[in-house]
This record gives structure tokens, C-alpha cells and sequence, in this order.
């Protein structure tokens, strides 16, 4: 059984230059904003655990990410089967993934799911 289906789970939204993480009810995108700058908070999705507030690199590894169109939830959009896709954590594995997607002519978004920047294209 579905326990999303069952209750409506709280999604993470972010500001990335506050550096914050907020749980919110899903909306449109824009309509939740950040309460420190009043800039709209971006979907982060269910399962993102945010870095520390002072972790500057962290935070502009989640930029990317986020700037990429990408979410951290798992499989299923619906929570099942929760095995949460591989994001990259940290600038070394960022920079591994921008290479990759330079070298194979791809767009970081297709680039960024991969847990081996060298593997081949999955649907990830």
C-alpha cells in the first residue's frame, strides 16, 4: 500500500542564497517564498537532506542540482520503492559530472544522476 497516497507529505523547498531549507505543502511553483529574502523557494523534493547552514560548497553543489532541474526523491514519485537517486554531494563529484557532460556533448541534467560520471547514459 501507498502511504503517500494516504497522506499529503510535506515537500522540501530551499533558498539557496539564505543557505535554508523550509517543509511546505506542494504548490505551484513561485508561490512559496523565502521569509528572510522574499525569493521564491525552489522544490527540493521529498527527499533532500539540506547541508549545514555554513557549508558555502555544499550548498553550491544543491544550487546545481536544483539549477539543473533536478530533485532529490526517489524511484517512484509517489514514495514507493524508496530507493533515493544518487545526487552529487560534494564539488569534486560536481565538477566529475560537468566534465562528463562537456566531453559526451550531453546537458548537466542528464549528467548529474549518474553514481559514475564515465558510465553510460541510464534513465536515472
Amino acid at each position: 500500500m501507498c502511504l503517500y497516497a494516504v497522506k499529503g507529505y510535506k515537500l522540501h523547498y530551499a533558498c539557496v542564497s539564505c543557505r535554508v531549507d523550509f517543509k511546505r505543502p506542494a504548490a505551484p511553483a513561485g508561490e512559496h517564498r523565502c521569509p528572510n529574502c522574499g525569493r521564491p523557494l525552489l522544490c527540493a523534493g521529498h527527499d533532500f537532506a539540506p547541508p549545514r547552514r555554513r557549508d558555502v560548497r555544499g550548498w553550491s553543489v544543491v544550487a546545481a542540482v536544483l539549477g539543473a532541474g533536478l530533485r532529490y526523491d526517489g524511484h517512484r514519485p509517489c514514495g514507493c520503492g524508496r530507493e533515493p537517486r544518487f545526487r552529487p554531494r560534494t564539488r569534486s563529484q560536481l565538477r566529475a559530472r560537468r566534465l562528463a557532460a562537456r566531453r559526451e556533448g550531453l546537458p548537466l541534467s542528464a549528467t548529474l544522476p549518474r553514481p559514475d560520471p564515465s558510465a553510460p547514459t541510464d534513465d536515472a
